[in-house]
């Protein structure tokens, strides 16, 4: 069994993500194999990871995803690996549910039999933190807290404290402690983490990390809290019999670059398998589509920061609509769909030309206008399949869609129902061949969904 350790937060905010990056970083430097994984629909915090272990990062979610689907994607991204380093999402317990684990650090934790190193805000305490770990290490049974991170710590003495607290209580030990400005901060927006990709001094700040945390942390016996005490040569993983490489059923372009990056790595890989040979493209820098594409795929991002370049770039956007007028597939996700609308309002209230295609325009807020996992059903037959056709997946935005709008001959395909309740409400936008939402839907809660879009583009 592959090493793997979970590194979680008592809560947000907490600089999980930081020592997450530091301890992989640390890892690789010492010519390890890490294999990143996040828990949850976070896109950002992966692109770190990759840049930090050089290894594609894969979102584990028991919400979007079967508890069966997570075991088999740890167990192939690991079967080369030496250790897996799951960074948890929110607060340990925090997930889907407010009453159970599902979505959460903790239960992918136990589905795992992954130990849990928790990362927890030690300013202004002494005794207080070691009650606040007795509670997360006995909230849930079968929860392994195995050690713990003192993280705003505010000296050496201040740790010994923690430790000798901890000790006392009969609670696991004190792994190690950092001071307040012990990382370099993580240049970050609206939506978590700026993408390593538009930033530049990316691998510095990465390599700033992973040196404070070799230097503060023993690495080896974090090594030996992933469980093995010493290096393996070579990983026992069963790989999951390859299938043959897929007849190729079309080109799919994908959107890719500082505007446009949101996108699950095995959703892509998915896609791959089902017999679509993959280009990317970038609505920022290319003139034009590529040559001989038969859809077009635009994921989530930031538009609204590149908003002013994407809108001068008439001819991509002129080669967009022209393609959507050949009926040819064109799926948009959140950042995409604003893409594809007429304009989009920044937040300093400057109105930007977009491609055109879909019957609003959006704007952009100062708060976050919907956050959370969503379930979607089709209405009527879409790319995805149909009527009755389930994919889940997750909203998160501060824009919304500039109404009153004409609908026209455009029609909303989605009955989606938020996972904490609320009801029903309509959603989507469909016409022809185009599909656009606010949704980005995993398609490994339904893989069917993404053989009928290889379908659609065989077709086309």
């Amino acid at each position: 069994m592959v090493p793997r350790l979970v590194i979680a937060g008592t809560r947000s905010g907490v600089g999980k993500t930081s020592l997450a990056l530091g301890i992989m970083a640390a890892l690789k430097s010492r010519g390890l194999r890490v294999q990143p994984f996040k828990v949850g629909p976070d896109y950002l915090d992966p692109t770190w990871h990759r840049l930090a272990t050089g290894r594609v990062s894969y979102n584990l979610d028991t919400w979007m995803l079967s508890r069966e689907y997570v075991k088999r994607l740890f167990q192939q991204k690991t079967a080369d690996a030496d250790i897996a380093i799951i960074e948890g999402v929110m607060g340990l317990f925090d997930g889907a549910s407010t009453t159970g684990l599902q979505g959460s650090t903790a239960e992918i934790a136990s589905l795992l039999n992954a130990p849990i190193l928790l990362v927890a805000d030690a300013s202004g305490a002494g005794r207080s933190f070691a009650a606040g770990i007795k509670g997360f290490s006995e909230f849930e049974p079968g929860c392994c807290v195995a050690a713990v991170i003192a993280n705003y710590c505010g000296s050496s003495r201040h740790a010994t404290m923690l430790q000798e607290a901890l000790t006392g209580a009969g609670l696991c030990k004190l792994a190690g402690w950092f001071s307040r400005d012990a990382f370099p901060e993580l240049p970050s927006r609206h939506l978590g983490l700026q993408a390593p990709q538009s930033n530049a001094p990316g691998q510095s700040v990465i390599e700033a990390i992973g040196l404070a945390v070799q230097q503060q942390l023993d690495m080896d016996a974090i090594y030996r809290l992933a469980g093995q005490d010493s290096i393996a040569t070579s990983a026992s993983n069963v790989l999951a019999k390859l299938r043959p490489d897929p007849v190729c059923r079309g080109t799919l372009a994908v959107a890719m670059d500082e505007a446009f990056s949101f996108y699950y790595a095995d959703n892509l890989e998915l896609l791959r398998s089902c017999g679509l040979r993959i280009v990317e493209f970038s609505p920022l820098h290319d003139a034009e589509l590529p040559p001989g594409i038969d859809g077009l795929y635009l994921g989530g991002g930031y538009p609204e920061e590149h908003a002013q370049q994407l809108s001068a770039n008439s001819s991509m956007r002129e080669s967009i609509a022209r393609f959507a007028e050949t009926d040819r597939p064109v799926y948009a996700e959140c950042g995409g769909m604003m893409y594809l609308a007429r304009t989009v309002v920044d937040r300093d209230g400057q109105t930007w030309q977009m491609a055109g295609l879909l019957p609003f325009s959006t704007r952009m807020l100062t708060r976050s206008k919907r956050l959370g996992y969503v379930s979607t059903t089709m209405t009527e037959q879409t790319l995805f399949g149909p009527p009755g056709t389930v994919l889940r997946g997750h909203e998160y935005h501060y824009s919304e869609i500039v109404e009153p709008f004409e609908f026209g001959s455009w029609r909303q395909p989605y009955l989606l129902r938020d996972s904490r309740g609320g009801g029903e409400r309509s959603g989507g936008f469909a016409q022809g061949n185009i599909l656009a939402s606010y949704v980005h839907q995993h398609f490994q809660s339904n893989p069917l969904a993404a053989e009928t879009l290889a379908e659609a583009l065989n077709g086309a």
